[in-house]
């Protein structure tokens, strides 16, 4: 049997004005794969992941999650779909528990199910000694560690990670790096970056965008070897307008 597909873009584009940030955009991560979407600021990543969430809707093209459209069945897909965006959504007068117990009714959880899982998240990202404490007084590592839990809390097929490591210290990325690796070992993930560091360290594939279009798809070694290192590699795919 074929692996499935569970997270697919094809032929994504997105349009602000006269400015064509996202341009025919396409390509397919199966299940089980952890992916580096990596390129400089203002490359189209996080708009890209907006589109793959359906966060945003594309001028053309379309982007399903475990093969569910996202603009006809966003309700569906999101239900398959965990988003972490670059400043995850947390209330910092609530304490991770309090603020899991919310987005856990939000998301229907109820009960010893709700419970269940508040119990694992807190035990997978690593949050048991600040699980009562106000988020508002967490290092910027804990939060981090809050909004992943959030995002996996209802236990979905796929994570997408816009910067997850932005902003943290080398001791917090490292932990965070770890959990990635962890969370990659269950399901399907697209982490964006613009950091040449992140690579190796969590992803199998790297894809390469840069001016609204992918430029490379590949192993971050197939990446590193078309110039030497992967910050060569990275210079020469930005050097030039697509």
């Amino acid at each position: 049997m074929s692996t499935p597909v569970m997270i697919e873009a094809d032929g994504l584009c997105k349009q602000f004005g006269s400015f064509l940030a996202v341009r025919d955009v396409s390509f397919s991560i199966p299940k089980g794969q952890v992916v580096a979407f990596l390129g400089p600021n203002g490359a189209g990543k996080t708009t890209t992941m907006r589109l793959l969430t359906g966060f945003v809707a594309p001028t053309h093209g379309s982007a399903r999650i475990a093969g569910i459209n996202v603009q006809e069945n966003r309700i569906e897909a999101a239900e398959r779909l965990g988003y972490l965006p670059e400043n995850g959504p947390l209330y910092t007068d609530m304490t991770p528990i309090g603020l899991l117990r919310f987005f856990g009714a939000a998301r229907g959880l109820s009960g010893s199910r709700l419970a269940d899982r508040i119990a694992a998240v807190v035990d997978q990202c690593s949050l048991s000694t600040v699980a009562h404490k106000a988020i508002g007084k967490l290092s910027k590592g804990y939060r981090q560690r809050v909004s992943m839990a959030q995002a996996i809390l209802h236990d979905p097929d796929v994570l997408i990670m816009d910067e997850p490591t932005s902003g943290l210290d080398p001791n917090q990325i490292r932990g965070v790096r770890a959990l990635i690796r962890d969370l990659g070992k269950t399901k399907t993930v697209l982490v964006s970056t613009h950091i040449l560091q992140e690579v190796e360290p969590i992803a199998g594939r790297v894809l390469f965008i840069h001016d609204g279009k992918i430029v490379f798809d590949g192993a971050p070694a197939d990446l590193a070897r078309k110039s030497g290192t992967l910050e060569e590699a990275f210079y020469s795919l930005t050097s030039q307008p697509v």
